[in-house]
Formats: structure tokens, sequence, C-alpha cells
């Protein structure tokens, strides 16, 4: 009955007026989240006003109590705001009188209500206006019968004295810095050979007059001591120390108002970030833009952004905060067209920012995609024509493509390319779109596509398909790979240590078995009706083979195979290493029915794959299993959500409506276990604890909105 209403609700949609269909959405995209709700809280600018070099981004800490709340960048410090009412300092949200609730939370901003003291109610706006500014503003109403003297200092930290305090610009009424900001990254470094920023100047102003600054040196809480004051001595004066230069951990602001009861009034502080390199007044331009303008325009032109996603009654609050929260993640990796591409495109994390991530897109990220066409379809079909446009004339789709052009890192004199996920995309884009030039140009590209791979992933002709030389990245599973990987050890040297290229191996045949099939339903919908057939039975030959060379009965399970003689065994190693891709023979649609049984039961065995937060890339009986998520790219037990998610729709192709329901229930408690706790999104996870230690926010964990509206609209089971 529910959905019956939806769908009249989505009929009607288009005859109600703009204000009442603003109410419609912004009631649907109300969250009132608290502190340990599921809720993603990073933020980047709107694809309009980014950019790629210079792009400051922010994570939000709304629910630690030891901490005001606070909005972070990577490696460019916090900003954040103590009050002070009627002489009492209220410094972090573990004093608040009502601690902060999030009303909205979109891509680029985000609006909460709390309280800081009994009868100031405070209405906290975040958003990330560019990739230079950002903005916080707090709407104070005075709730109480009396007045209240309010006093409120924005703060700027970063907290290693390499603050340098060039001037108090008075004409702009706001403290220039400047700082170096490091390449250095923990798992990957951005390259100094791109015009990454490394010496910033910021610039940390308010809408209104500053009654007072000042520089520091110290700890937050040393600046508590200097504003709280001693309320007996003659001497009392709540002035900071106008500092106009010098090194310091943080900057600050002092802004006062006096509130009468039922009185409101706006503070608002704005944090502008550029190169050394740059003319200071178009930060100022920029910034003095931003003082008086109305942010409600910003808020509404989020709730039309989100028209057009599926508007789901969920079961759980967690459910509805993954879903939102998963089209938040992918549309706040994407930047505009620039560079060599004139589409827009994706970078892996916008916060926080690592150099093997950011700046060009690869295929398995891509999969984001099948989300991201909810949310902005034409948007999705930008991000793959990104491909196409710069496919090389052989038909490669080279392992990254982006605003610095293809770069297919050549090895063994052959290029490299990236797990052939690229039609399968633009099938489900199309299925959201239904842009038939989108899939004319898709069906052009994949075509060419998957003839390179026959040429070049097959190199012995028979029918199954290698891994290139450079199979350590281009198999995308990088490292602990229990099959592909000779020793437990992890070294980099890939011809020692990497295999795939000598082996035929399933993970590649059965990508490239689900590229003809949607190649063949896209030449349908063309009207190639000879070109759908010849797609179907190269497919359902390919899938012949998969089943005669590597499926073994004595273990009910797939592999790769030797491609010299087709055995399970390379040199002395035992290739029978059950892992997550042996169950895309379902995603596939190569099982017969009495494998795909057998499947089954290793897939929902508790002591191999059915894990607590979903399926292991690594059966928990193998002797490389680890559950521990300890860094990046690891393949030896860690759940990589959009794996997880192949398999669930292999189980909903075959009918296991009821095990695939429970998968997607693991891998929603997954993420919502995460986001709980520190609300971020994660490269990996782990299948059985909560720790983790790789990179956050990785952006095709935004599959489970796709998960979800699957879920939602599922048939149901026969």
């Amino acid at each position: 009955m529910k959905r019956i209403r939806l769908l009249f609700l989505l009929i009607l949609l288009p005859f109600i007026s703009p204000s009442q269909t603003l109410q419609v959405l912004a009631d649907y995209l109300k969250i009132n989240a608290t502190a340990n709700d599921p809720l993603y809280t990073t933020y980047a600018a709107t694809i309009a006003r980014s950019r790629l070099y210079g792009d400051k981004a922010y994570k939000m800490d709304y629910y630690s109590d030891c901490r005001p709340v606070t909005y972070s960048s990577d490696h460019a410090g916090s900003m954040f705001a103590l009050w002070k009412i009627d002489e009492v300092v209220v410094m972090n949200t573990g004093e608040y009188f009502k601690k902060p609730v999030i009303k909205y939370s979109f891509p680029d901003m985000m609006v909460m209500e709390y309280e800081p003291f009994r009868g100031i109610h405070v209405t906290e706006t975040f958003l990330v206006y560019s990739s230079t500014l950002a903005v916080v503003n707090m709407e104070v109403r005075n709730t109480d019968r009396i007045p209240h003297e309010l006093a409120i200092y924005p703060i700027l930290q970063l907290g290693n004295d390499s603050l340098e305090i060039k001037g108090y610009d008075e004409a702009h009424d706001g403290y220039v810095t400047n700082r170096y900001e490091s390449p250095y990254r923990l798992i990957s470094s951005l390259k100094t050979d791109y015009p990454y920023l490394l010496h910033t100047r910021d610039f940390f102003t308010s809408n209104q007059r500053v009654c007072s600054y000042g520089g520091y040196s110290g700890s937050i809480t040393d600046f508590y001591d200097r504003i709280k004051t001693d309320y007996y001595s003659d001497k009392k004066n709540d002035s900071l120390n106008h500092l106009k230069e010098g090194f310091v951990d943080f900057i600050a602001l002092q802004l006062k108002k006096r509130l009468r009861p039922g009185e409101t009034a706006d503070f608002r502080y704005m944090r502008g970030v550029q190169s050394q390199k740059e003319l200071p007044d178009s930060l100022f331009a920029e910034a003095s833009k931003m003082k008086p303008i109305f942010l409600k325009t910003f808020l509404e032109d989020n709730f039309m952004l989100y028209r057009n996603i599926p508007r789901i009654t969920f079961r759980t609050t967690a459910e509805k905060l993954v879903y939102l929260g998963s089209f938040n993640l992918v549309r706040g990796c994407m930047y505009p067209a620039s560079g060599k591409t004139k589409y827009n495109f994706y970078s892996f994390s916008r916060n926080p920012l690592w150099g093997w991530g950011h700046g060009h897109q690869v295929l398995h990220e891509s999969l984001s995609m099948l989300s991201y066409a909810y949310l902005d379809a034409l948007s999705a079909e930008g991000s793959q024509r990104v491909y196409m446009e710069q496919q090389d004339s052989s038909g490669l789709i080279a392992y990254r493509h982006g605003p610095r052009g293809k770069q297919d890192y050549p090895h063994k004199n052959m290029p490299t390319t990236s797990a052939p996920f690229f039609s399968w995309i633009n099938w489900e884009v199309y299925g959201v779109s239904k842009d038939k030039q989108f899939l004319k140009e898709a069906y052009a590209s994949g075509t060419k596509y998957v003839h390179w791979l026959m040429k070049n992933r097959d190199a012995n002709g028979d029918g199954t398909f290698e891994w290139g030389p450079y199979g350590i990245i281009e198999n995308v599973r990088d490292w602990y790979n229990a099959v592909f990987q000779v020793s437990a050890e992890r070294y980099l040297d890939v011809d020692k240590e990497d295999i795939s290229d000598e082996l035929e191996c399933l993970d590649l045949t059965l990508m490239v078995i689900k590229e003809e099939k949607c190649l063949a339903k896209m030449a349908a919908v063309l009207g190639k009706t000879e070109e759908s057939r010849e797609w179907m039975n190269l497919a359902e030959k390919t899938s012949g083979l998969v089943n005669k060379r590597m499926w073994d009965d004595s273990t009910g399970f797939y592999y790769s195979v030797n491609k010299k003689d087709y055995s399970f065994k390379f040199m002395t190693r035992d290739l029978k290493r059950q892992e997550i891709i042996g169950f895309l023979a379902l995603w596939a649609g190569v099982a017969p029915k009495d494998r795909a049984e057998k499947l089954i039961t290793a897939l929902t065995d508790t002591t191999r794959f059915w894990r607590k937060y979903g399926v292991p890339t690594l059966s928990a009986t193998d002797p490389w299993y680890s559950p521990y998520v300890d860094y990046c790219c690891k393949w030896n037990g860690p759940v990589w959500l959009l794996w997880d998610y192949m398999v669930y729709d292999g189980l909903k192709e075959y009918g296991y409506n009821d095990i695939s329901h429970k998968l997607a229930g693991k891998m929603i408690l997954c993420a919502s276990t995460q986001l709980s706790k520190n609300h971020n999104f994660w490269e990996s996870f782990s299948p059985d604890n909560e720790v983790l230690n790789c990179p956050p926010n990785y952006i095709w964990d935004s599959i489970l909105a796709k998960l979800l509206i699957e879920e939602y609209t599922a048939k149901p089971e026969k």
C-alpha cells in the first residue's frame, strides 16, 4: 500500500506547485540524525564550483563530546567556534544544553540544530561553497524570557606552530595567514609535478564587524582560560591580542551581540584557501560575495538535486541514512570537465585526498555510476563518456582516464587496462536514463573494447582470458591475493610476485562474458538483431569453456587454471583457493543450476564465506585468510562492498531472493556500523570485527544506494 501511495505521489509531482514540490522533497530528505546515527559527514563543493587542484573538502565532527562542532580539511587544519554566554564559556558539545541534531545533510552542505545554553537556540548551516571557500552560518535565537550577552569565537587551528600570520586586513575585516601543506600521504603521496597547492594562503573572516582578533600558540584549553578571565579581577579585559605577525597554532575572531527575548541574529564565519602565487583579491572578492547571501537557496538547490531518486519508505532509519549518504558520497567526488576531458569526472575521495585516487577514473570505481545515475543520469553518462572520449584507436580502455588523459602503464611492451565492467555500467546507466544516443555511443565503444580484450587478453586464442603483464593492478585485486601472488609476503616485483598473466583467469573470463551479454542487450534495443545474437552466442560459448575448464566437482567451486594444461596446479602450487570470484559465475549467469546450488552451499557456510559483515574476498578456512583491515588494497579476507554487490546481483538473477536479502542486510550492517562509529565510508571492511585502518570515504561504497533500490523494488520470491 505504501508503494502505491509513493507511485501516486510521483505521478502527481509535476502538477504540484514549486513551493509544494520543495516541501515534499524537504519532508522526505529530513533526517534528524544524532551523534550515534550512521550519518556520512564529509562535504565538498558542488561540481560547478569545484576545481581539481587547490580543492578543499571537510569532515564534520558533531559527535565527539570532547570537541566543539568541528570542520576539518585533510592536511589543512580545522575550524570551529567557542561560545561565551553571560560570562559562561561553552567549549565542547558534551557541555551543550541540547546536543546537535542534523536536520539535513547533502554533498556540499549540512543544517543542524543545538542549544549551547538554555534559551539559546542555534541553527547552524555549513556550506562548502567552492573548492576555495567554506562558510559556517549560525542563526541564533533567544528563546528565553531574559536578554543574553553573546560572544562567539570562530577559530582556525593548524596545531603545529606553522600557521604564519601575515596580517589583519582591515579593509576586508579578516586574518590573512600562510602555511605549507605537505604532499606526503600514508597511502599514496601527491605528485609534485602536478599543480597541487603546497604554499597556501588562508583568509579567515566574518559577515559582521569583528570586535577583536588574535593569534595564539598552545592548546584550546589555554585559550579557554584566556577568554574566561577572572570574574573578580579589576583588570578584566576580554579583548584578544591583535597579533599581526608570527607563527601560531591557531587564530581567533571575536563576534558579539546582545540578544533580547525573541530576537534572532546571524553569525557567519568563512575560511578561504588559495595558492600564495594567486592574487588575494580573488579570495577577498569571493568571501565578500558570500557574506550577505541567503544560504536557504543552496538548500533548495539540493532538494531539487535529489528530486529524481526513488523515495523509498525504509524499514529503519539506518537504511535511509546509508541510502542518502551513498548518494552524498558519489556526488561529493565529482569534478567539472577540465584538462584533457570535456566531461565531468570523479576522484576516489575528496577528503581525505591521496595521490593514487585523485584525478582519474578507473572502471571498477565507476561501478559507483550504478547508483549515481538515479541522482543525476546525465552526469553519470558524462563520467562514462570520459572513457569513450579517450579510448585508444585500437579499442583499448586504459587503466585510468581523466583530466590528465589516459594512463596505460605499459609493461613488457603491453598497455594495462582495468577490470572490464564498461558495458555493464553503461547498460545499467541506460536503464535509468533511457537515453538512446548514449546507448548507441556506449555500444560502439564497448564493441571495440571487447574486441581489444579478445585480441590482447586471450594470447593463446583458446577462448578464455588472462590478465596482462601488469596484472597486479589490472586485475584490481592488488595485494595478498592467494592465487595470483607467489608468496604470502607482500612484494611489489610484478614479474616475480604476480602470475595472473600465466593463468586462464576465472574473474576476467566471467567479466568478458558479462560484457558480451550486456552488448547483446544493447544491440537488441538498438535494433541490431543479428549482432545481438552473435554476442549471445559468444557469451554462451565462453560460458561453456568456463564450465569445462574451471569447475572442480570435488570441491564444488570455480577456480582459475594453468593456461598451459588447464590444471589446478601452477608449478607446485594448488590453485584451488576459494575466493569471492567463484561466486561471480552467478553474476555472469554461467553456472548451471546444479552447480549454482553447490556455490550456495559454500556461500552460506559460516566457516567459509557467510560472515557477520558480508562475504570476504577469501574463504575463512584458507591459511592466508585474515579478517584484519590494517592497510589498503588487501584481498585475503576484507569485505569489498561492490564485489559483495555482484554476489548479491547474481543471487537475485538465480532467484535466491531470501539469501540475497540476508546478504544485503549484512552489507548495510557493515557500512552502518562504521558510519555510527566514525561517520566514514571505507575502501574495505573487516568481515568479522569493527576496527579498520584503510583509506576512508572511498567512492565505490556508494553502490549501497543501488543495493537498497534493488531491495525495495525486488519481485516476491516465487
